[in-house]
């Protein structure tokens, strides 16, 4: 019996005097997760006034300590979190976060700088810090777990980050980029439709950019033609692709990617009437005459002059005999 006494004392003693002796106080931030603050330091970083906490962190990021400027600039958003100063601490714990491989948490930070203090000197410049780690995720950086450990790369997470730099500056510098970009992560995921709808919606938008609209309305092109290339027998992705290179080259007739698109073109019309000449002999193999000449006519109005066209000229001659033609009452 005295031994168990003697035991639930040591854990009563442990429990009281653990916050005593504790070297170092546990923090929770809301999208940096947790991090701990040096018992016994804060002498050297601490001070009573928001200006000097804040020129604390200041001058240990210019010294390259970024532990301490971590602990310095935190203090002040967690002291003084309506003070003019907050938001450039704000952006020490971002340009910290970055520095140190956790792009994640840096985004965030520079996020809460466009939610809580839009007013900031610093706007435009957190947005292209943004647009920056976004490429990053873009080019392959993998996210990570606890902003610690790689767990995979994702495009449908990377166009979140872009989706949510244009929400923060629809008509910024950078948002046009972004929006495209958006566009470019749904290519890499494959997601070809979602692609095209963010290349229109740069081009309907920032159609006063010049550069942009063309880029976008392009890519909106190789995006329909991408489509095509995995869509067997499908001919609306094609079509789509032939109208967004046509619309391209109608809009922007001196833009240099004019050749290109003409070779696409002609290249997906040649997928095209390969395409509705399979899909005529798949009916004319099921005994499907109507249908066979059909699709091998529309082989002739796509392009009269291919070298499939004059195979589709005999199959049709050969079958019209077998349809059966209803008697005339």
């Amino acid at each position: 019996m005295n031994r168990r006494s003697g035991f639930w004392f040591l854990i009563v003693a442990v429990v009281v005097l653990l916050p005593l002796r504790s070297p170092a106080p546990l923090i929770y931030v809301p999208g940096e997760g947790w991090y701990y603050e040096p018992y016994g330091e804060s002498a050297k970083w601490q001070r009573t006034r928001a200006k000097d906490q804040l020129q604390a962190a200041e001058d240990a990021f210019t010294a390259k300590d970024y532990s301490t400027t971590l602990r310095a600039a935190r203090r002040v958003i967690r002291v003084w979190p309506f003070s003019d100063y907050a938001p450039r601490a704000e952006y020490l714990i971002g340009r910290c976060m970055e520095i140190d491989g956790k792009d994640e948490a840096a985004f965030n930070a520079y996020q809460r700088i466009i939610e809580k203090y839009p007013k900031s000197a610093q706007y435009n410049e957190v947005l292209w810090r943004q647009f920056g780690i976004a490429g990053r995720f873009l080019n392959g950086e993998w996210f990570k777990l606890w902003n610690t450990i790689p767990i995979y790369p994702s495009m449908d997470e990377t166009a979140k980050l872009y989706d949510k730099i244009v929400a923060n500056g629809p008509y910024s510098e950078v948002a046009p980029h972004a929006q495209l970009n958006i566009g470019a992560a749904r290519e890499k995921q494959k997601n070809y439709s979602d692609a095209v709808d963010a290349y229109n919606t740069a081009a309907d938008r920032y159609n006063g950019q010049p550069l942009i609209a063309a880029d976008a309305m392009y890519r909106a092109g190789v995006a329909w033609q991408k489509q095509a290339d995995t869509a067997e027998y499908d001919q609306s992705a094609a079509a789509q692709a032939i109208a967004a290179y046509t619309d391209f080259k109608v809009v922007f007739p001196d833009d240099h990617r004019v050749a290109a698109a003409d070779t696409a073109i002609t290249k997906l019309k040649a997928e095209q009437v390969r395409g509705s000449f399979q899909i005529a002999k798949f009916y004319e193999f099921n005994h499907k005459w109507a249908g066979a000449i059909i699709y091998y006519n529309d082989v002739l109005q796509l392009d009269a002059n291919s070298p499939l066209a004059a195979q589709a000229r005999q199959r049709i001659e050969i079958l019209k005999p077998r349809l059966q033609v209803a008697p005339q009452k």
